[in-house]
């Protein structure tokens, strides 16, 4: 059993699925919640993603109803049919609910928790009640592992799937063509995050941005890749728009855009490592609502909020987070990218640390995901 609260997540599980199915064949039956990517793979979803793709205080706490009652849900069917093993899948703010429960109704059956939440960056006394509800953790960084194992949680290094999706990463050309736009023409690729939270801060911020560049890039067209739960958001938000703007949908599109794009404004968030492993220029920016951000300042205890910044030890790449994200920080670091090719290229230099750090040179990830996860399944 499979659960995943966000678009992120079904890309994740979407890819472990594939794994799962190269090394077990028809062995192993699907269940639990995702969203198109994993449907795609043969899982049938629970219920759809909507209601729990959310995030901050003012979004999440109208949903609360509507999450506590698909926790439930899908605890409810995870005692009833009582699967080998059950993974969640990132979101930990709802995948963990779902976790304890299961755990508190029937310790019997395992519990997995893939892309756990980065409780060495905040919180870390976190990592001990984990260790109560979860009997493996598939980590994405090597350095996780011992960090887990010191709360008496089993982990494994499994490499950052995301990896997987750097090969995805083509069709720039034909993209420039189907929209007419110049090979030569500056193209920015837009990227406010896959949240109706984010389309609220974000988008505004970064659209001021882009009415600033208009007037210091001659010639600035804009592709805004999105996904489909937020995509209306994002086309209301983006009518009468200061320059030419192509908004894409699905990940073919999304991909394609990091191709044909030569910088990228981006929230922070999974995009960003994609960015990174696709060697696509990009500047940072996020914001969440006050009161999210006040409570939050108190639990950080990382220097940065970028992962190739927090791997790398150092801001390979300009972030902008809260008071800092402003349209002229954003626009001017944008700018800096587009007229300086030596920092377009230190990016790319960076990047291609970040890629050897996350697992890039070794057995794709998912598919060590699922070997792991198969021979933790046998060994009952």
């Amino acid at each position: 059993m499979l659960v995943c609260g966000e678009p992120s997540g079904d890309a994740l599980g979407a890819q472990l699925m594939a794994g799962i199915k190269q090394l077990a064949g028809d062995r192993v039956r699907f269940s639990g919640v995702g969203g198109l990517a994993m449907a795609r793979e043969g899982l049938k979803s629970l219920y759809p993603l909507d209601t729990t793709a959310v995030m901050g205080l003012r979004e999440v706490v109208p949903a609360i109803p509507a999450i506590l009652r698909h926790v439930r849900q899908a605890v409810d069917f995870a005692v009833r049919t009582k699967p080998d093993a059950v993974v969640v899948i990132d979101s930990p703010d709802f995948t963990h609910r779902v976790a304890r429960a299961i755990k508190k109704r029937d310790p019997s059956i395992r519990t997995v928790d893939y892309v756990a939440p980065q409780v060495w960056a905040s919180r870390a006394y976190r990592a001990k009640a984990m260790a109560s509800y979860f009997d493996l953790v598939l980590a994405l960084f090597p350095f996780e592992v011992p960090f887990f194992e010191k709360y008496g949680l089993r982990a494994a290094f499994v490499g950052h799937p995301v990896i997987e999706r750097a090969a995805k990463v083509s069709g720039g050309e034909a993209l420039r063509a189907r929209f007419g736009i110049a090979a030569d023409a500056p193209l920015l690729a837009l990227l406010p995050g896959s949240r109706t939270s984010e389309i609220r801060f974000i988008l505004p911020e970064f659209r001021a941005a882009v009415d600033l560049l208009a007037k210091r890039i001659p010639g600035l067209v804009i592709m805004l890749p999105t996904v489909p739960h937020v995509a209306h958001l994002v086309r209301a938000a983006t009518a009468g728009w200061p320059t030419p703007l192509h908004i894409v949908e699905g990940e073919a599109g999304k991909y394609a855009a990091f191709d044909a794009a030569d910088v990228a404004l981006a929230a922070s968030g999974t995009v960003t490592a994609e960015l990174a492993l696709a060697h696509t220029p990009m500047v940072v920016g996020y914001k969440v609502g006050g009161l999210t951000y006040f409570l939050s300042k108190f639990l950080m205890t990382v220097t940065h909020i970028t992962l190739i910044n927090i791997l790398l030890e150092r801001e390979a790449v300009p972030e902008f987070l809260q008071a800092r994200a402003t349209s002229e920080n954003l626009a001017g670091a944008v700018e800096h990218l587009f007229r300086d090719a030596g920092a377009r290229a230190a990016q790319v230099e960076a990047m291609k640390e970040f890629g050897h750090l996350l697992g890039e040179d070794d057995e794709a990830p998912s598919l060590r995901a699922a070997r792991v996860l198969l021979e933790f399944v046998d060994q009952r």
